[in-house]
Order: C-alpha cells, then structure tokens, then sequence
C-alpha cells in the first residue's frame, strides 16, 4: 500500500528511499507527491540527517489533484554503514492552506503541530543498495532486452529478403516493358515501382538505424 494512502491529503510514490551506495559517489531517488484533495495542500520534507542528504524541492504547495516530483540525494559518502543497513529516516507533512498560497507565502509555523492546524505526517524509511545487487535486479530485465533485440533483428533481415525479391521482381518488369510498347502497362509499372521504391526507402532506413 502506498504511502499517504490513508492520509486524505497527499499520496508519495514510491513509499520509502532506495539508494544504490557507492563510496565517494552520490545517489538519488525520487519521489513522486500526489495532492488527493480539492484543497490546496502544503508539504514540507523533514530528515534525520540533514547534512546527508539534499531535497529539492523540501516545501511547496500543490494545487487540488496536482502533484511534484521529488529529488532526494545522498551526498558522497567516505564509508560504509554497518552491514548496509540505514537508520535515517524521512517525515513529510502535509496541511491545508488558503487557494492560491505561493510557498512563499507560508508562515513560519505552518507545520508546528503545537499549532491549532490539522497536520498529517508520515514516515519514510530508506534503504541503501549496493550496486552488485542492483546489477542482479537488472539481469533479467536485461535478458528481455537482448531477447527483444534479436527479434528486431531477425525481422529487419526478412525485410531486407523481401526487398531483394522485390527488386528482382522490378528487373523482371523492366524487361517486359521494354518489349511492350503499353501505356497502360507503363502506368501499372510506375505505380509498381512507386510501392516498391517505398518499401525499400523504408527497408533501409530500419536497417541504418539498428
């Protein structure tokens, strides 16, 4: 079930952060905030390690059924967390706010719960990934890939068959028109080699782009 689902105000896609962690390398991950409501909603992302992580945008306000996208980033790090594991942690809040607030325009404690506001919240955890595990994921995903790939192949090579044909079929009128003198049969030729002269065009721009 996706986070925020039973928050009746926003919906966050995925429901928690996975990081592929690499020493000295930064990562991100993005998440995808849904506004449910027919209110204006404001939201603001909170973290347990500020100083880790960069998140852009952290406050902004979403219009009824709109939504924003996320960046969360996990600045380079000089050492591996014990076993992998992560115990940081990510709040977001959500309130009501008046139509047409600018994110500018929030007061400074819009989110203070000591406040009379309604004020949902909920947590996300995050994962980190190290990128041999992801590379693993991504193994049978690839197979589909090289599968799919063959297949493109194998049809650009029967194209390219039937344009041969095609071209020995227009050899083989070319000398029955130089021993008939038909307009009509010249006409039926030039539409022949119209079609013909189509399909190879597009026979070959398939083959140059593979």
């Amino acid at each position: 079930m996706p986070a925020g689902e039973d928050n009746q105000l926003i919906s966050v896609h995925p429901s928690d952060l996975k990081f592929i962690f690499e020493l000295g390398k930064q990562s991100f991950c993005d998440l995808k905030v849904v506004n449910n409501t027919e209110n204006h909603v404001a939201f603001k992302v909170k973290t347990t390690s500020p100083k880790k992580y960069f998140v852009r945008p952290n406050t902004s306000v979403l219009r009824p059924g709109d939504s924003c996208l996320i960046r969360v980033t996990l600045q380079a790090q000089r050492e591996y967390p014990p076993d992998m594991q992560c115990k940081d942690k990510f709040l977001l809040q959500s309130t009501i706010v008046p139509p047409n607030t600018d994110v500018d325009d929030l007061p400074a404690d819009t989110f203070n719960k000591e406040s009379s506001k309604d004020i949902r919240e909920f947590k996300l955890k995050v994962q980190y990934i190290s990128p041999s595990a992801q590379g693993n994921s991504g193994d049978e995903g690839s197979s589909d890939s090289n599968s799919t790939l063959q297949q493109l192949k194998e049809d650009r090579d029967a194209a390219v068959r039937q344009t041969l044909h095609l071209q020995q079929e227009l050899d083989l009128l070319k000398r029955r028109r130089q021993r008939r003198n038909d307009p009509g049969f010249s006409f039926k030729f030039a539409a022949i080699v119209g079609v013909i002269g189509i399909i190879v065009g597009l026979v070959l721009n398939l083959y140059l782009s593979k």
